[in-house]
């Protein structure tokens, strides 16, 4: 084998692999990092939304040249709830993504390459060209596992330029007032100035994929029922995040055999809503941090990372079946009109993954908003001892 030319290749320039190309371009400039990206441009088309509250003070600081948007607080809405929290959100939009990122990598990023396989310190590329580094993180996005059993929030947006002012001063993160259909649905918007704006239809359900054509009917019901007047789109942009019911988390890294992995590919994301930014921020610190980077150094700093979050995360998997598995999916919006009456300082370390043991009782406390029996038995359904018990 050839000796390697590069200390790391990422493959795939979304989210995490480029959080980890920039956090080492900031503190291990001497590294030979490759960033290969399959599409004309890291990040594809997408969005990225966190709270202030998600990552630390240092790592806001690192972060901020990629932030585009910026906003205090946030509005929820709900059939018998309407609520402002406070609190900083903020937006990564994946065209200054691309931008920023591109002007830090140079010729380390590398565009509309298509890699056809790879090992844990070899890729291969479309035309038939071999390359070699100490190691290599495939970061190519979710991949559905035997191991793992997930419901999906799906998703389409689109942005919008409109006619007149909407007079939004905050992101309107969830309007689940809009009719829910066969599962939990709500209305996601962003204002990004102050005649344009980002709207999703968004759908907890059970199946990956989302009706398009109904969802771009949705969007335009809701634009007219808010009288917005839609002047032109900018773009259209679609996705499904995988939301954790139950699973092998150990058996899902033996599957792996050695292959470091991140982002959605590593199961790095909030079990409840998706959303891997802030676990993807800090892999990229431990990453820049790691004393040597070669494949078994990385794929044993990814995986241990990996499953002290899949068990710090296990009561948002049982929080998760009852959402999906108690009571009719239309009345799902319930859990979650519960869920934000709660003190704004559980809901910021709920986002952020650090529940403490009192936060987990008092989410667990009082009426809930799914029958009783029903949330007990989705709660068991996937526990390991009944699994045991059931031989599955």
């Amino acid at each position: 084998m050839s000796a390697p030319r590069w200390d790391l290749i990422l493959v795939g320039g979304g989210l995490a692999n480029g959080l980890i190309a920039w956090r080492l371009c900031q503190v291990r400039p001497e590294l030979r990092v490759l960033l290969l990206e399959a599409g004309a441009a890291p990040g594809g088309n997408h969005t990225w939304s966190f709270h202030e509250g998600d990552i630390t003070p240092e790592q806001h600081r690192w972060l901020a040249p990629l932030v585009a948007h910026r906003w205090a607080g946030y509005d929820v809405r709900f059939p018998a709830l309407q609520r402002t929290l406070e609190g900083g959100y903020f937006s990564i939009t994946s065209a200054h993504f691309a931008a920023v990122l591109g002007a830090a990598l140079g010729n380390n990023l590398r565009t509309g390459t298509v890699v056809t396989s790879l090992t844990p310190d070899s890729v291969t590329l479309a035309d038939a060209q071999t390359l070699y580094a100490s190691a290599v993180i495939d970061g190519r996005g979710y991949r559905p596992c035997r191991h793992l059993t997930s419901g999906f929030q799906a998703f389409l947006g689109q942005q919008w330029q409109l006619r007149e002012p909407h007079g939004l001063t905050r992101p309107v993160l969830m309007d689940a007032t809009v009719s829910q259909g066969g599962g939990y649905r709500f209305v996601y918007t962003l204002p990004l100035s102050a005649r344009e704006l980002l709207i999703e239809d968004t759908h907890y359900i059970d199946q990956h994929a989302l009706n398009h054509v109904q969802a771009r009917e949705h969007i335009q019901a809701y634009a007219q029922q808010q009288g917005w007047q839609l002047e032109s789109l900018v773009r259209e942009e679609y996705g499904s995040l995988p939301i954790t019911l139950a699973g092998e988390a150990q058996a899902f890294w033996r599957e792996q055999a050695g292959q470091p992995c991140s982002g959605l590919r590593a199961g790095l994301f909030h079990a409840t809503t998706g959303y891997s930014l802030p676990q993807a921020v800090a892999l990229a610190e431990q990453i820049a941090r790691a004393p040597v980077l070669n494949r078994e150094s990385l794929f044993s700093l990814i995986r241990d990372y990996a499953l002290s979050q899949w068990r710090r995360q296990r009561f948002f998997r049982i929080l998760n079946r009852m959402l999906f598995l108690a009571g009719p999916p239309e009345q799902r919006w319930q859990v979650m009109q519960r869920f934000y009456r709660l003190n704004p300082a559980l809901i910021v370390r709920f986002y952020a993954g650090q529940l403490t043991f009192a936060d987990k009782a008092r989410l667990l406390s009082g009426k809930p908003p799914v029958p009783v029996f029903e949330a007990m038995r989705a709660i068991l359904k996937h526990s390991p001892r009944l699994r045991a018990l059931n031989h599955e």
